[in-house]
């Protein structure tokens, strides 16, 4: 049976795909569509971010300000997302649909309720809630202008990220990648045309964002409702029950923390560069931007990994998971290589691209960009480990290892090497915490497969008593 599906497949034939096929061939499949998917979604935050630049270093600074937002609504959606999405491929190579369906139902509503309340909150307290992601005087006029429209789409982007996630989990992600590109694709179209061509400034730009990501949510529930999916979306099928909400985020969790953690580190990230002027947050603004944008081919691929690892432990075939494991980490390492050559190769062009007019930004950005370049191919251990961690339910493992880079390490560096030795600390702080966080996930990845070899072991020696006593 083709590995790329252009039909819908009965649960039966979905099951086959995701057991029998070749792994390299089956996780390439799943994680094409996952990398063009992240690619252009992170592409057009690099939009945003390219365009508000124009308007100046305050502007530029007060997009950092507001991902820090985002990247709340983000954890919201991939906690509930990722934790039903690895819950309903366990369930899915288990054979039990019925369940599957009552997890996605009750992951989407749930999802679409919080960002609500989100949106509520924040936008009753906007201004005190702009400065406690670290806005500046100078800054806050563009920060709320920003934010204040971004949060009216917390609701439709924490449940888009539920609905990609989950069609990904069943073997779909080419639906799910198809609803991303569409609202990805018309954000960059949009961006420009309402700041400079409307002359609406910072506000064109997050009006385009949420107009954008609307038109997402519109198209992937659409699958549903058409049942293009093999998972059934119903308010129907919503269940206010322990079990479901135990095991969602019992496995979203991880998620939870390595977002969360990577909102906390973009806010503290931003109150540390504060004092360095607005230079020095714009600079680090982009930054961060650009290494999303390069990690997110990883994190793409990553995510097609994910689906075939819980479904080869759902269906106990733990030759099929190896095999996964070690194709995804070699091929993330090689891929991070390559990006991480050519982002050090290339770092002052990159910051000149997004800001000509202040070389101060220029010179701050290169420099950080290259020192986390450096370190970018051990990334790939602590991302592929994380998500097979979380792919088969190993909460606590996983749990670790999503906390462990910008939570055990970068904040206690972030928050004494800047006073230590200035701005050259602010720096070195993250790719410090790659390195600390590349052997954390080794030695706990190395723990894991021997444990399970050891069980394994044991488990057919006992086979052997029973059948020849």
């Amino acid at each position: 049976m083709g590995t790329f599906v252009s039909k819908r497949l009965t649960a039966e034939e979905n099951y086959i795909r995701m057991t029998e096929t070749p792994v390299s061939r089956l996780i390439t499949s799943l994680a094409v569509p996952t990398i063009i998917s992240m690619l252009v979604t992170t592409f057009y935050h690099m939009a945003d971010t390219v365009f508000v630049s124009r308007l100046g270093t305050q502007a530029s600074g007060a997009v950092g300000i507001v991902f820090s937002l985002m990247s709340i609504i983000q954890a919201i959606g991939m906690t509930l997302g990722l934790g039903a999405g690895n819950y309903i491929a366990r369930l899915l190579g288990a054979k039990e649909n019925d369940k599957a369906d009552q997890v996605l139902s009750t992951a989407y509503f749930t999802a679409l309720g919080i960002g609500l309340l989100l949106l509520v909150l924040g936008v009753s307290f906007l201004e005190p809630f702009m400065r406690l992601l670290g806005s500046t005087d100078t800054i806050l006029p563009y920060a709320m202008d920003y934010g204040g429209i971004i949060l009216f789409g917390a609701p439709v982007m924490a449940a888009s990220f539920v609905m990609n996630t989950t069609l990904r989990s069943e073997g779909n992600a080419r639906l799910g990648m198809r609803g991303m590109v569409v609202g990805s694709l018309l954000n960059v179209v949009l961006d420009p045309l309402l700041i400079f061509g409307f002359d609406m400034g910072i506000k064109g730009a997050a009006i385009a964002t949420v107009f954008s990501q609307s038109v997402s949510f519109v198209i992937l529930l659409s699958y549903f409702l058409r049942r293009k999916s093999t998972l059934h979306l119903s308010i129907a099928n919503f269940r206010w029950k322990k079990w479901i909400y135990k095991e969602v985020l019992t496995t979203g969790m991880p998620a939870f923390y390595r977002q969360g953690m990577a909102s906390i580190s973009m806010i503290l990230l931003n109150n540390v560069a504060a004092p360095f002027g607005d230079s020095a947050l714009a600079a680090m603004t982009i930054v961060t931007r650009t290494m999303q944008f390069l990690g997110s081919a990883l994190i793409g691929f990553g995510q097609g990994f994910q689906p075939v690892s819980g479904f080869s432990w759902g269906a106990r075939r733990l030759d099929r998971l190896k095999a996964a494991f070690r194709f995804s980490l070699i091929t993330g390492v090689v891929g991070f290589t390559v990006l991480g050559t050519l982002g050090f190769l290339f770092a002052p062009t990159i910051m000149r691209f997004f800001i000509k007019t202040d070389r101060t930004v220029v010179e701050i950005g290169a420099l950080a960009m290259r020192l986390q370049c450096v370190v970018m191919p051990l990334q790939a251990m602590n991302i592929i480990v994380a998500m097979l961690f979380q792919s088969i339910g190993k909460a606590k493992q996983a749990s670790l290892t999503a906390l462990s880079r910008q939570g055990l390490f970068f904040v206690p560096v972030i928050l004494t090497l800047p006073k230590l030795i200035g701005i050259r600390g602010m720096q070195l702080s993250q790719p410090i915490a790659d390195l600390a966080t590349f052997a954390f996930s080794l030695f706990l990845v190395l723990r894991f497969w021997r444990n399970l070899n050891k069980s394994m072991v044991v488990s057919s020696a006992g086979v052997k008593s029973r059948t020849n006593p």
